[in-house]
């Protein structure tokens, strides 16, 4: 498996990171390992504009801005519900 360094974290980043790990009983390396591949499961803007205008397409309907945002927000809202992935 690959390993990542970063380098020049400030000390404080550091220390409230390792704070969050340890107050859920993990190394900060665990921590940071969870946290990236959740991030890494993340839908970014551009793939949920693709999809609500797949969507669109799809259905034949526009869609207004608000209702992207909504979409936007209730993918994000599935994502952080997931119970089948345990992020580890």
């Amino acid at each position: 498996m690959p390993s990542i360094t970063i380098r020049d974290v400030p000390q404080a980043t550091r220390d409230k990171l390792a704070a969050r790990a340890a107050s859920g009983g993990h190394s900060l390396q665990q921590y940071l390992r969870s946290e990236l591949i959740r991030l890494a499961g993340k839908r970014d803007n551009d793939e949920i504009i693709r999809r609500a205008q797949e969507r669109a397409r799809r259905t034949g309907t526009g869609l207004t801005t608000g209702q992207i945002l909504s979409y936007k927000y209730a993918d994000r809202a599935e994502e952080d519900i997931d119970p089948g992935d345990s992020g580890r």
